[in-house]
């Protein structure tokens, strides 16, 4: 038997740099990737080459983007953020700098009662990161 279909995906609407957002993202973990990319033609709606629809991967786990043509009176906001269970003390201090880099800590990295090491930020994208290494690690 195949592996079983991801059914459940995060979806992130970004008004414009969704391909920048997605390039950083897939780059700081292992197993990640840009699955595919959709982009705006001319008289679609959307600016010509921005991303009509993408799925990436970070660390296996899929999502979808897109580059929303519509301001909106709403971003993205911390009671949802992404919760990423690191492999090394080396990969959430790189993932915590660079994702911090512009953005917001909302908790410094740092050990915790419940991880070796851990921090929460909002990107620069807005996009909220929960970063952990696990005590047992």
């Amino acid at each position: 038997m195949g592996q079983a279909k991801q059914k459940i995906h995060s979806f992130l609407m970004f008004e414009g740099s969704a391909e920048e957002a997605i390039n950083t993202y897939t780059s700081l973990f292992d197993e990640s990737e840009i699955i595919n990319i959709t982009r705006y033609e001319a008289n679609q709606g959307g600016k010509e080459g921005s991303v009509m629809h993408a799925t990436f991967s970070i660390k296996g786990q899929e999502f979808m983007a897109i580059d929303s043509y519509v301001q909106h009176a709403f971003t993205f906001t911390p009671a949802i953020s992404l919760f990423v269970t690191c492999d090394s003390e080396e990969e959430v201090e790189q993932a915590f700098e660079k994702l911090s880099h512009d953005g917001e800590v909302l908790m410094p990295l740092g050990a915790y009662p419940f991880s070796t090491k851990f921090g929460w930020i909002n990107d620069r994208f807005g996009v909220s990161w929960q970063l952990s290494l696990p005590i047992n690690t």
